[in-house]
C-alpha cells in the first residue's frame, strides 16, 4: 500500500483509463472533470493521498484540488483521514459501491427531486386557481407532479432495503420483467 507517486501518464493502462473515463463520465451526468477523476483516483488507490500527490499525479491545480475534496466530502464519498506520523489532511474515498451509490443518491435527491417537487406542488397549486392555465397544462403538471412522487417513494423504499436485497433485485431484473409479463408490448 504505497502512496501514488507518478502522474497519471506513468499509471497501468487500466487505472489511468479509468480515471480519465470516470471524470468524462462525470461531465455527463453534471460533475465537473477533475471532481470526478479526483474521485477515481481516491477510489482506485489503495492508501490515503494527500491534496499535494493528488494535485501533481493528476496535474490538476492545488485550488482545485481543494474545491474539489470539498465538494466530494459534502457527497460524503470521500473523508480525511489521519495517517500515522504526517502533518498533511490525506483523503480516501467510499470503496463499497453500494454505499457510494446511496449517498450519491441522497445527495442528488436533495438538491434535485425534492427542489423538484416543492416546485411542482406549488405550480400546481397555483394552476388550480388560474384560469388562464388551459386544462391540459394542468393534466400535464398533475402527471409530472404524480411521477416526480412516485420516484420520490420509490427511492426511499430502495434506500430502505438492505444492500443485499438490492443486489438481489438487480439481477434478477430480467426475470421479473417475465414474470409480471412486462416484456409484451
Amino acid at each position: 500500500m504505497t502512496e501514488i507517486s507518478k502522474t497519471i501518464d506513468a499509471m497501468p493502462e487500466a487505472v489511468r483509463r479509468f480515471i480519465l473515463h470516470w471524470g468524462d463520465m462525470g461531465q455527463q451526468w453534471g460533475v465537473n472533470r477533475s471532481i470526478a477523476q479526483i474521485h477515481a483516483l481516491l477510489y482506485i488507490s489503495e492508501a490515503p493521498l494527500p491534496a499535494e500527490t493528488i494535485s501533481e499525479t493528476l496535474g490538476i491545480a492545488r485550488s482545485n484540488v481543494s474545491n474539489s475534496l470539498k465538494e466530494l466530502t459534502g457527497y460524503r464519498i470521500v473523508r480525511r483521514v489521519p495517517v500515522s506520523g504526517e502533518r498533511r489532511d490525506h483523503f480516501t474515498a467510499e470503496t463499497d459501491v453500494w454505499e457510494l451509490a446511496r449517498r450519491i443518491a441522497a445527495v442528488r435527491k436533495a438538491r434535485e427531486i425534492d427542489p423538484a417537487l416543492e416546485t411542482l406542488s406549488h405550480c400546481l397549486s397555483d394552476a388550480e386557481g388560474d384560469a388562464e392555465v388551459s386544462d391540459e397544462q394542468r393534466r400535464r403538471l398533475r402527471e409530472m407532479h404524480a411521477f416526480t412522487a412516485d420516484m420520490d417513494r420509490w427511492y426511499t423504499q430502495m434506500q430502505a432495503l438492505p444492500v443485499r436485497t438490492l443486489t438481489r433485485l438487480v439481477r434478477l431484473g430480467d426475470r421479473i420483467v417475465a414474470l409480471l409479463g412486462l416484456n409484451r408490448s
